[in-house]
């Protein structure tokens, strides 16, 4: 290793030799980095959960543009709008077509006792094109009585279900006083506010929801002419449409929102924000502790140097060595078992945890970061001595 960093320094790695002079020192050291790559990681990961669950059912959908109440704050949040802006919608110039969207959560229980919640959506069969392919096709069929699909990654959900209904078998069960029967699958996946989802037919979700009528969905969907800009029917909805407790949005804005909504109002968000925020907070704390230590430890030998005219460059530049040394040292390990962890989540919760190479490099350049501001500290007690009160 001595070797191969005095090629890259073109000098000797004094960072390096300073640094695993003490191997006790030097494995505590790469040993708290890595724990705060890891803290970093496993955070980001779950926000990353949080993000993806969030927006996973706008991949079910194919709208341009969805009117929502104002009373609620993402897409599955409570809020109703009247049935009546979609037929006022209708006759704005750019609007092609346009269906309303019921959302509610369905729990129910397993054989094994153990309870499962789905996020179901019901929308009009006869309206496919609002949904993709792999939906699109079985919407026909959902217009047998109290019909669904089923998410296959459903959370708890026994996976002999999954492959009985992936052969054409179906699945039947009780939930809210009715019985409910899954013909076909969907993929989707669950998240932090259901195990899993389902799609129905608008009339089997409200026999599935008595308390929910035809005249209040929870959005509406729009799909625009081709070749119109969506931007530019959404104008013309929010000048034509009556105002109040409306909400107009393109469908790619409508997820922009709620991420942002998910990540800096629910505390869910701000929990895990904050844990980023700590972990690379104790990185910093580490690293500092070690190269101050480091460099008390050989502050003599500075002052030779620096009695022979060395300047602050020089010593700033060993200290950088360290500390990218002990960025990347630290990383590796934490990268590893944070792969690791990751693995055993997504088994564990069904989460989407998932590392990404954005990531991975988002994370090595703050630990690198991290560790040259560290470094960058350290060495302020070395700027200002007199190698004459050294000695």
């Amino acid at each position: 290793m001595s070797k191969l960093l005095a090629f890259l320094f073109g000098r000797l790695p004094i960072g390096w030799l300073q640094l695993t002079h003490s191997r006790g020192r030097f494995i505590a050291a790469v040993a708290g980095v890595a724990f705060a790559n890891l803290l970093v990681f496993m955070q980001l990961g779950i926000m990353g959960a949080l993000n993806t669950s969030t927006v996973a059912p706008y991949a079910m959908l194919t709208a341009d543009i969805i009117l929502s109440s104002e009373d609620g704050n993402t897409l599955t949040d409570d809020g109703h709008i009247p049935r009546a802006r979609m037929f006022q919608a209708l006759g704005v110039p750019g609007v092609q077509d346009a269906t309303p969207l019921f959302i509610g959560n369905l729990p129910f229980t397993l054989d094994n006792g153990s309870s499962v919640s789905l996020l179901s959506f019901g929308m009009d069969v006869a309206k496919s094109e609002f949904t993709t392919n792999g939906i699109s096709t079985a919407m026909d069929r959902l217009s047998i009585e109290n019909t669904a699909l089923l998410d296959e990654d459903t959370r708890g959900l026994p996976q002999s279900v999954i492959e009985d209904l992936r052969v054409g078998k179906k699945f039947s069960f009780e939930t809210g006083g009715n019985m409910l029967t899954a013909i076909g699958t969907m993929q989707v996946g669950g998240g932090f506010l259901a195990d899993g989802m389902m799609m129905m037919s608008d009339q089997t979700f409200l026999r599935m929801f008595p308390a929910r009528n035809s005249g209040a969905p929870n959005h509406i969907l729009i799909q625009t002419q081709d070749g119109l800009s969506v931007d530019t029917v959404v104008s013309r909805l929010q000048t034509t449409l009556p105002a109040g407790n409306l909400r107009v949005q393109s469908m790619v804005g409508s997820a922009a929102n709620d991420l942002a909504y998910m990540s800096t109002e629910r505390p869910t968000g701000i929990i895990f924000g904050f844990g980023v925020f700590m972990g690379i907070l104790v990185g910093l704390v580490i690293v500092y502790q070690v190269l101050s230590t480091d460099v008390a430890d050989h502050l003599h030998e500075y002052a030779t140097f620096k009695a022979m005219g060395y300047g602050q460059p020089f010593f700033l530049g060993i200290v950088f060595e360290e500390a990218i040394i002990l960025a990347v040292f630290g990383f590796i390990p934490g990268f590893i078992v944070s792969m690791g962890l990751y693995a055993a989540l997504v088994s564990v919760t069904g989460l989407p945890v998932a590392m990404t190479a954005s990531r991975a490099v988002l994370v090595f350049l703050g630990t690198l970061a991290a560790c040259s501001l560290s470094g960058a500290i350290a060495t302020r007690r070395l700027a200002n001595a007199d190698p004459a009160d050294l000695f």
